[in-house]
């Protein structure tokens, strides 16, 4: 669940959602690096300002809501997970690097489109998991509120 993030001089809640088309369109996205992918993610955010709503896939990409602060730009939060992701799920995914003929995880182009917190976060989150021809699978979502 999306939260006010609270700086010295400002309150923000930036929503996106993402979508990372991998190369060829391959369907790489088996259990195992479903399960990588989001260890990863999840590993992102204790480094970074990025929080992980949701992370899903169809198989041959990836959905991502994700909140983030205003230092990071949508093209440098992309950057950030695109490089992040494709370096680890090599590493601990060595089969996808051999059916991807040893080139990139991800596309040249992404999709990113902002979300509104009130009424249209729940939405968007329909609109994903409607989204492709095969079953969508929900990896990871944070449903829990902190308390500090």
């Amino acid at each position: 669940m999306s939260e006010y993030i609270h700086k010295s001089h400002n309150v923000t809640v930036l929503l996106y959602h993402l979508v990372f088309p991998a190369k060829y369109r391959r369907a790489i996205f088996d259990d195992t690096v479903e399960k990588e992918f989001r260890d990863v993610c999840l590993a992102i955010e204790q480094r970074y300002e990025i929080k992980f709503l949701e992370i899903g896939t169809d198989r041959d990409h990836i959905h991502l809501l994700v909140q983030s602060v205003p230092r990071y730009s949508v093209t440098k939060l992309v950057t950030i997970i695109k490089s992040l992701t494709a370096r680890e799920i090599f590493k601990r995914c060595p089969q996808v690097k051999k059916q991807l003929w040893g080139g990139e995880l991800w596309t040249d182009g992404y999709f990113a489109s902002t979300v509104g917190r009130h009424g249209n976060e729940g939405t968007v989150k329909s609109y994903v998991q409607g989204q492709g021809q095969q079953e969508y699978k929900v990896l990871h979502r944070d449903d829990q509120l902190e308390l500090f």
